[in-house]
């Protein structure tokens, strides 16, 4: 039963839109808060490649929802107070959506 529903949200996964894909990143950053995720973990919990969430993030640094930093090895992606405030829409979004049987 368990496998059935990881193949169903792996499935569901490789359809996602690029908001779709975006929530997940900044989802991924709200759960590692103030010190941040790397890019590998981002990756791995995201499902997406290395080169998709360098550009995505690329993208949530211009829009300033995610703020980068260097430790001494690995760029740090870290969730800013714009980033929160845009999840928590985009979460109270996809309820609606989903109250009315809508797909995007």
């Amino acid at each position: 039963m368990l496998n059935v529903l990881t193949q169903k949200l792996n499935i569901s996964k490789q359809y996602r839109s690029e908001m779709g894909i975006i929530a997940d990143i900044l989802g991924v950053a709200m759960d590692c808060g103030a010190q941040g995720a790397i890019i590998s973990s981002i990756a791995r919990r995201a499902n997406l490649s290395h080169y998709a969430v360098v550009d995505k993030c690329q993208k949530l640094i211009d829009a300033e929802l995610v703020k980068s930093t260097k430790d001494n090895r690995n760029r740090i992606f870290i969730i800013t107070e714009k980033g929160i405030k845009f999840f928590q829409e985009f979460q109270r979004f996809q309820i609606l959506i989903q109250s009315v049987n809508l797909r995007y």
